[in-house]
């Protein structure tokens, strides 16, 4: 697959230097007033372009539309919005100063079926007041941790609202408001190249400290996370657990993790949960550190800021995210059905991890494209070791408007080569995502693990 070159488009909101380094990061307090002014609260620019294809932010979704019910899915806001223009394996070459090296591998490793039905780009991010309002302080005093591996200074907001290298973007895409306490299926499929799938039922459940209010670094000792995993299907799979404790600064102390196998009845240490090593139940499509698009430490890449672009990514995914379609609606042969995929045109920041000499890991490089108003990452191109592109990510992402946070609701992960894929966050026939539910670190302990694990 060649590389295309990406056209940089002039940015407010960055200095579009090559460098990796660190030397120019940190806190802005003379840039504070340009959050209210021509940056939006976290950092994106304000305005459209000069096209007028990608609309002034307006403040984005902040309230749930008259038809949505506490606790459900989430209704499309925009149900008369119309298809624009579909881009294909026909007239893809037209639209790949827009598109990534993914995208446009996937109109050739699947010209007859793969499409991306583009519609009108709606900027609909918001997140609560109180994330602003933080996001604003971090802003004037926020840094760095030696060497990226964690950040000083900062609570409860994005960190870094004038970024200026890669280690800051992909902070701030960890550190997105998603909530206190969630409970969510993120289920998942790992279709053969002919379409058979099975469905792997994953109910989990997070607690986040540093999103409570009046919490500082110091009062979440270095635990960025809490995760409770546990399958329950396939029978073949069903009781097993996975407890996470996501360290914030993991050069300091190393992400904990452990399962429970109920076949043995004991909980055991994992510690190759982490980097590389494969994800649960997924064939070995997707790595640990590609949940959530990317996770985990920083420690075995080099962190590039390319720049700023306008690209067409998915977005406002709500057909997708909706309760009216079954698996089968959703699960294709190479792709899931694209005639429920939205794709707009949005500014997106292009940070390529490259892997730093005498480090492991199955990429070579990855090049990642998040979007401004946001911070999700949005799509991944994956580079294996003789830095060919070998898998291709995207996540499809809608407004949990009544939190508000942007977030993903489907990821998929593409495997180029084998014409197979691993799709996560199907929960279209079960309880939707519920967010700030009451949990405690109690709760996420090896002890609380192993009588969770007992029910």
């Amino acid at each position: 697959m060649k590389l295309f070159k990406t056209r940089l488009i002039a940015s407010a909101t960055a200095c579009l230097t090559l460098s990796a380094g660190l030397a120019m990061a940190g806190a802005k307090p003379d840039q504070i007033n340009r959050l209210s002014e021509d940056l939006t609260p976290v950092g994106a620019e304000r305005a459209g372009n000069e096209a007028g294809t990608i609309p002034a932010w307006t403040g984005g979704i902040t309230s749930p539309p008259a038809n949505y019910t506490p606790r459900a899915h989430h209704p499309d806001p925009f149900p008369d919005d119309q298809i624009l223009f579909t881009i294909d394996a026909s007239n893809s070459q037209e639209y790949s100063e827009n598109l990534s090296v993914g995208q446009m591998a996937m109109f050739e490793r699947y010209p007859d079926t793969y499409k991306m039905n583009v519609y009108q780009s709606r900027r609909t991010a918001s997140f609560p007041e109180r994330t602003y309002e933080y996001t604003i302080k971090n802003g004037a005093t926020g840094e760095l941790a030696e060497n990226g591996e964690g950040v000083e200074n900062v609570a409860e907001g994005f960190p870094f609202p004038f970024p200026e290298n890669g280690h800051e973007l992909i902070w701030n895409h960890k550190l997105k408001y998603k909530g206190v306490g969630s409970f969510r299926y993120n289920n998942q499929v790992a279709p053969t190249a002919s379409g058979q799938y099975t469905v792997v039922k994953l109910k989990e459940d997070l607690l986040g400290l540093y999103y409570a209010e009046g919490n500082t670094l110091e009062d979440i000792s270095n635990i960025l996370l809490y995760f409770y995993q546990v399958v329950e299907a396939p029978a073949r799979l069903a009781g097993n657990v996975l407890l996470v404790h996501e360290t914030l600064n993991q050069a300091n102390q190393l992400r904990q993790a452990w399962i429970y196998n109920p076949g043995q009845r004991r909980v055991r240490r994992a510690p190759n949960v982490a980097y590389d090593n494969p994800g649960t139940a997924s064939d070995g499509l997707r790595t640990n550190d590609m949940s959530d698009m990317f996770n985990g430490a920083l420690d075995r890449f080099d962190w590039e800021l390319v720049g700023k672009k306008e690209m067409y990514i998915p977005y406002n995914s709500y057909k997708a995210h909706s309760d009216s379609l079954d698996y089968d609606d959703l699960v294709r042969p190479g792709h899931l059905n694209t005639d429920v995929m939205r794709y707009e045109l949005h500014r997106v920041w292009v940070v390529d991890a490259t892997l730093k000499d005498g480090n492991r890991h199955l990429n070579n490089r990855r090049t990642y494209y998040l979007d401004e108003d946001s911070y999700q990452i949005s799509l991944i191109d994956h580079y294996d070791r003789r830095d060919e592109l070998w898998r291709f990510s995207e996540a499809h992402s809608i407004n949990y408007y009544e939190v508000p946070t942007f977030w993903s609701t489907i990821e998929s992960h593409h495997e180029l080569s084998s014409g197979r894929y691993v799709a996560v966050g199907l929960d279209n026939q079960d309880e939707v995502n519920t967010f700030n539910t009451p949990s405690k670190p109690s709760d996420f302990t090896p002890q609380a693990l192993r009588k969770r694990g007992r029910r």
